[in-house]
């Protein structure tokens, strides 16, 4: 049975950012989930500067910002000293993102948003429903895929697959595409919270020797609170995970009186390991886009917006594959392309991931940052996505962070105009 042109499986950030370029060119797209919509997912909700700008163009920023989303204006980041230091969104270094603050909302509701854009611009929807296999033909090329159906297995046939069912991705893992990376490697635990004291108008990491958190306010007065521990501890989190929180929360001294008189309000929602990616995401007949394709570590917040980004990415090069005598040539350009989006920031967020992992490294560029704050600026612009990752990966900014006794006189070079970004 032949279902679409184009078979997207995942309905998230990606998948509804995929189905809703391609739809709105015209092609015949089913998107497949297997959950019923609104439903809930554990993630930090951060959404970067830059999101705002796919956000608008699928026609939801208004409605994202009206359903009471929060707005953030930087990231504090703590030490395990202590020390402490504020990047802010707004700064004098010559950038500026689409919109001046990120935003916080649940994934309950932005999911929801994003879904039923795809929707009006004339994707079909298929949900409750759960994809176990790719189908490919004769020469190995994906064409469809295989669904749970009620009596049994269903085949749906397309000109194109595209993976953008997460960090498990059975397109992935059914094609080979995906490998697990060793080191780091970390789950995150993530609930919702009412209450909890001196929440400003910034997102917080607060890293730990064994781990970090992250706050942020989201949507109906709720707090996204999310703890990161190495894979290794899964064991020690035992049967309630409730009470593992509440107790890593309350060993924190800096961090139990704010919670004090705060209450959850979501169970503890556990995802990961992290670090998954796909050294080539594509085959030939399918596509990778989000985190199916690549997702390292949470710290930086880069989830939401790389699967934003990237269903624009991976939308483009199925267009051009569709129309084209050579399919798998604009299939193996999207990897190129992909690269020149993300690379920069991928090699960001494993550079922070080694410093996340090694005390000493976080605390040597803590005192930089917190001495310097047009280097925690760069920074914070860089996990907004609209300062160019190159900015923080210069020579001079990497020693000044590992030798902040030298007061990195000259570490940036004078701020580009801010249509460069």
């Amino acid at each position: 049975m032949t279902a679409a042109d184009v078979i997207v499986v995942g309905g998230g950030p990606a998948g509804a950012s995929t189905a809703f370029a391609l739809a709105r060119a015209g092609v015949n797209v089913l998107v497949i989930d297997r959950e019923r919509f609104p439903r809930d997912k554990p993630c930090a909700e951060y959404l970067s500067p830059q999101a705002s700008r796919v956000l608008d163009a699928m026609g939801v920023l208004s409605a994202v910002e009206e359903c009471g989303a929060s707005h953030l204006a930087g990231m504090v980041v703590r030490a395990p000293s202590g020390r402490q230091l504020r990047g802010d969104f707004v700064a004098e270094h010559g950038y500026r993102g689409f919109r001046d603050r990120g935003l916080a909302v649940r994934r309950l509701v932005l999911d929801d948003l994003l879904l039923d854009a795809a929707r009006r611009a004339g994707a079909h929807v298929l949900e409750e429903t759960r994809v176990l296999d790719v189908r490919r033909d004769a020469r190995s090329r994906a064409n469809g895929v295989v669904t749970s159906g009620g009596v049994g297995p269903r085949a749906l046939a397309a000109q194109l697959v595209i993976g953008a069912d997460g960090l498990r991705s059975i397109v992935g893992r059914r094609l080979g595409l995906i490998r697990g990376g060793r080191f780091p490697r970390r789950i995150a635990l993530v609930s919702h919270w009412r209450g909890i004291a001196d929440m400003g108008d910034c997102g917080e990491m607060h890293v730990e020797r064994d781990g970090y958190v992250g706050l942020a306010p989201v949507d109906d007065g709720q707090v996204n609170v999310a703890i990161v521990i190495p894979a290794s501890r899964a064991r020690t989190i035992g049967g309630d995970a409730g009470h593992f929180v509440s107790a890593w929360l309350a060993r924190r001294p800096h961090l139990a009186p704010r919670f004090a008189r705060a209450e959850r309000v979501s169970p503890v929602a556990a995802t990961g390991p992290f670090n998954v990616r796909a050294p080539r995401a594509w085959s030939p007949g399918a596509l990778l886009v989000g985190d199916a394709a690549d997702f390292f570590d949470p710290f930086t917040g880069e989830g939401i917006y790389a699967a934003l980004r990237g269903g624009e990415l991976a939308a483009a090069a199925a267009l051009r594959a569709l129309e084209s005598a050579s399919p798998d040539a604009a299939l193996r350009d999207y990897d190129r392309l992909r690269r020149k989006e993300f690379g920069g920031k991928w090699r960001v967020e494993r550079l922070v991931g080694a410093a996340v992992a090694f005390p000493s490294l976080i605390e040597r560029a803590a005192i930089a940052l917190s001495r310097r704050k047009d280097l925690a600026d760069l920074f914070v612009g860089v996990t907004g996505d609209f300062v160019p990752a190159r900015e923080v990966l210069r020579p001079s900014y990497l020693l000044a962070l590992l030798l902040p006794s030298l007061g990195a006189a000259g570490a940036t070079r004078p701020p580009v105009p801010a249509h460069e970004s």
